[in-house]
């Protein structure tokens, strides 16, 4: 099984978790709180038919990765990714962050540069900035709602991650997957271990990344569903899309937050179509 140390914890390694299929041109891909690397099975088979390198990794506190109490403010997410690809000794990486992994994606470029990267991808990110503040009343995002997301998983976590999933993945509150497929994202975000699933809503809710996005300049598609409940495109999409010179905005009609799982024929389309260019 193959894993990283990116650290260390009460004297034992903390440990990520990854999967490289196909060759090729390398794509790497950041799965969204709390889901884990699986998240992206629709796009890994489509990558590597299309004859590409597909990289998934778990952030550490998900999946198979090390439960670590540390390490999970966006600068350490940001180095964590930098550790994976000198491990691996990528360049003309395109990198692809779904929801928090977009941050993910924003921060790493911000901290790290882009010596090894050729292009990045923003699906229903939480970039540019969620916080509702004085200088970002348009966030969305309050201490109020952060404080009920914990609570709920503090009192129940079982039960807010299902509710969680049903809202990923429904547009106007109807489902928009199967209950097999929402059932399988649940078992997902319920490997995540507890602490890295009540520290997230905060960790991706207040950090800033508008200095990150100013620091873009690779090639960079903005992928966002117009019926998005959980992070709305007239707060991310649209606006990372403003941030971003150039960038290429698609917005998927009738999507929700889970585009890459709901309207994964249409996400792949757009996704290969701007990896060929």
């Amino acid at each position: 099984m193959p894993e990283i140390s990116v650290g260390s914890e009460n004297g034992s390694p903390i440990e990520l978790y990854y999967e490289v299929q196909g060759s090729g041109a390398p794509v790497v891909l950041i799965h969204g709180w709390p889901l884990n690397g699986r998240s992206w099975e629709k796009q890994v088979t489509a990558l590597v038919e299309a004859g590409y390198q597909t990289i998934t990794y778990d952030r550490r506190g998900f999946g198979r990765s090390t439960p670590s109490q540390s390490g999970h403010d966006y600068d350490t997410i940001a180095a964590d990714l930098d550790t994976l690809l000198n491990h691996l000794d990528l360049a003309g990486v395109t990198l692809v962050g779904f929801s928090a992994g977009g941050g993910a994606v924003a921060r790493y470029i911000g901290n790290h540069g882009t010596s090894r990267i050729a292009k990045a991808v923003l699906a229903s990110s939480v970039t540019p900035f969620l916080h509702v503040t004085d200088g970002n009343p348009e966030g969305g995002l309050d201490d109020a709602t952060i404080a009920h997301f914990e609570a709920g998983i503090r009192a129940d976590r079982a039960g807010f991650v299902d509710t969680f999933l049903s809202l990923l993945y429904s547009a106007a509150s109807q489902p928009t997957v199967s209950d097999a497929q929402r059932l399988y994202g649940r078992d997902l975000a319920n490997s995540a271990s507890p602490h890295a699933t009540l520290v997230g809503p905060s960790r991706f809710g207040r950090t800033d990344f508008r200095e990150d996005l100013a620091a873009v300049t690779v090639p960079t598609l903005v992928i966002h569903g117009d019926s998005d409940a959980v992070v709305p495109f007239h707060i991310s999409g649209r606006r990372s899309a403003e941030t971003i010179p150039g960038s290429e905005l698609v917005v998927i009609e009738g999507g929700p937050h889970g585009i890459n799982v709901s309207h994964a024929d249409e996400f792949n389309e757009a996704l290969l179509a701007f990896l060929a260019r």
